[in-house]
């Protein structure tokens, strides 16, 4: 539930500007009518003079404005993965709702969208306010409100969008909706952000870079390894020396196409002192950046807590593992056929049958699209999967039964708790292993990426079992290795992936710390590892797990 923040608790953070507590709580001035992140360079303000508030829409709702400088619309969110209580589940749902929902359906100020969340979540209107506003402090309007804002203020000072291309990105159903608001919580024209570009060549949509802030540190050399060893040409392309990740982008939209288009996103060196990425999109997503931006902060993990995660894996597995990164994914239904076209593989195979399936059933990006080298491709609809027949995608290498279990995944999929990112994580697990040919690894693996889920252990993974038995110097029953493995929670996923981590470096020397020193390229990505349980004949619902893919 919602709580206050204790200020001498609070205070000491803001004068060390400690970037633990950045995006976790705010600070507004009373003085200046101006709100800050905690990392803010200004002078600070004295101790009388302040205010806490734990999250931005809190801050502008005691009407505070963004601070200048230090911009609240980058930092990073706060995730409060580890609470079971059923109203703060609801109202967790209720915000990443409203993060995600398309800008057609959330315009303000009328919000429609409250009756579609009550909906989605099948709860009265009534109920969600009640529970919304107990939990967050502040109404789903005002929470949805603060948001659009913010992202329009991002916009406005990061690209030259035109204001009233950047009204309907953030949501607004017109211009003048979008400057009576802005004037009226932020004292500004929306122009007026834009005064540093008078002078600047104007750049073309895709050429324009939104910056993204995330909680120092980051192994960005060991999240692009991860995604280098899994890319699937045509889809996703890796560059290691560039530090960058480029790769398709589907947006599905109810009652309206789908949108194609691609992503680029470039890390900072794993030593930079305040990392931050920058994000280039083709101009064809632009109008869907709002449903976009949380993706991708999901994608790569940008919200994590490393020193939260560091301290709960302790001092053997933590300090390695500070600054690692869960990767996500774009597309829940592309990482949950490919975890199962995974299963019982290698990492390279289980790339290989990716390719296929994106050869026979994936669509050609269009020209038009300007998409840079190493994207041609985006990865196939569930509907078209789910029209395919059994013999088709049997033909591209896999088992009967495992090609009949993608067709049933594919039809279920618009029913599937897991697709929709609703309820919670035991009734979504037991969902899909009900499926034919998934089983608890897989469902573990689908959430630990698909919800980026921060306390998955993927049960019977021979890798983890290993590592775990060199720990403690003697074989372990699989209820032991959970058990071993209970000290690691609520961060359970960031220790799985230091392990299968230290089972690469230990089959490729290459790929350790002091080799990424030598500039790695993506063929020394541990794409050899064995992740799981090696291959074997058993029921489809019962098998083992494969490796990730």
């Amino acid at each position: 539930m919602h709580t206050a923040l204790d200020p001498d608790r609070c205070y000491p953070a803001l004068l060390a500007r400690d970037a633990r507590f950045d995006g976790v709580w705010f600070v507004a001035v009373r003085t200046t009518g101006v709100y800050c992140r905690p990392i803010c360079r200004v002078r600070p303000p004295k101790r009388e003079n302040c205010s806490f508030f734990p999250t931005a829409a809190l801050a502008e709702a005691a009407h505070f404005r963004p601070c200048l400088k230090c911009r609240p619309e980058l930092a990073p969110a706060a995730r409060r993965w580890s609470a079971m209580d059923a109203t703060e589940v609801l109202a967790r749902e209720a915000a990443r709702w409203l993060d995600e929902c398309a800008p057609e359906t959330a315009s303000l100020p009328a919000l429609p969208a409250l009756p579609a969340l009550a909906a989605h979540l099948g709860v009265s209107e009534r109920h969600v306010r009640r529970v919304f506003t107990a939990v967050h402090g502040v109404g789903p309007l005002q929470y949805l409100q603060t948001r659009r804002l913010l992202l329009a203020k991002h916009l406005l000072t990061d690209t030259t969008l035109p204001v009233g291309e950047v009204a309907l990105a953030a949501g607004f159903g017109s211009l003048r909706r979008f400057n009576a608001a802005f004037a009226e919580h932020y004292q500004l024209k929306p122009s007026a952000l834009r005064r540093h570009l008078d002078d600047a060549p104007a750049p073309t949509p895709d050429t324009v870079e939104l910056r993204l802030d995330l909680r120092p540190p980051l192994l960005g050399h060991a999240l692009l390894q991860f995604l280098a060893a899994r890319a699937v040409p045509g889809v996703e392309h890796v560059d290691l020396d560039a530090m960058t990740v480029l790769r398709s982008v589907r947006l599905s939209r109810p009652n309206a196409e789908d949108l194609l288009g691609w992503v680029q996103v470039r890390l900072p060196p794993d030593d930079a002192e305040r990392p931050q990425l920058r994000v280039r999109l083709s101009a064809s997503l632009w109008p869907a950046i709002a449903t976009l931006m949380p993706r991708l902060r999901r994608w790569l993990d940008l919200d994590a807590d490393p020193a939260a995660i560091a301290t709960a894996l302790g001092e053997e597995l933590g300090s390695p593992a500070t600054g690692l990164r869960l990767p996500g994914t774009l597309d829940r239904f592309e990482l949950a056929i490919r975890a199962v076209l995974g299963q019982q593989v290698t990492v390279a195979a289980a790339r290989t049958l990716a390719t296929r399936l994106i050869t026979r059933f994936g669509e050609a990006l269009p020209a038009t699209l300007g998409a840079p080298d190493g994207v041609t491709h985006a990865f196939p609809p569930p509907e078209r999967l789910a029209a395919a027949t059994v013999d088709d995608i049997a033909s591209l290498g896999l088992p009967a039964r495992r090609a009949q279990a993608l067709i049933t995944l594919a039809q279920r999929w618009p029913t599937l708790a897991f697709a929709q990112g609703r309820g919670e994580v035991a009734t979504a697990i037991a969902e899909l292993t009900e499926l034919p040919g998934l089983g608890p690894w897989t469902a573990h693996y689908m959430l630990m990426r698909g919800w980026s889920w921060p306390d998955a252990f993927p049960p019977s993974d021979v890798v983890l079992k290993q590592r775990m038995e060199q720990r403690a110097q003697r074989p372990l029953k699989p209820s032991e290795v959970l058990a071993a493995a209970e000290p690691y929670a609520p961060y359970r996923s960031y220790a799985v992936l230091q392990l299968w981590r230290e089972a690469a470096q230990s089959a490729d020397p290459r790929s350790s710390r002091q080799a990424t020193a030598r500039k790695a390229t993506p063929t020394t990505a541990p794409s050899t590892a064995r992740e799981t349980a090696p291959k074997q004949r058993t029921p489809s619902n019962t098998r083992r797990p494969g490796v990730l893919s």
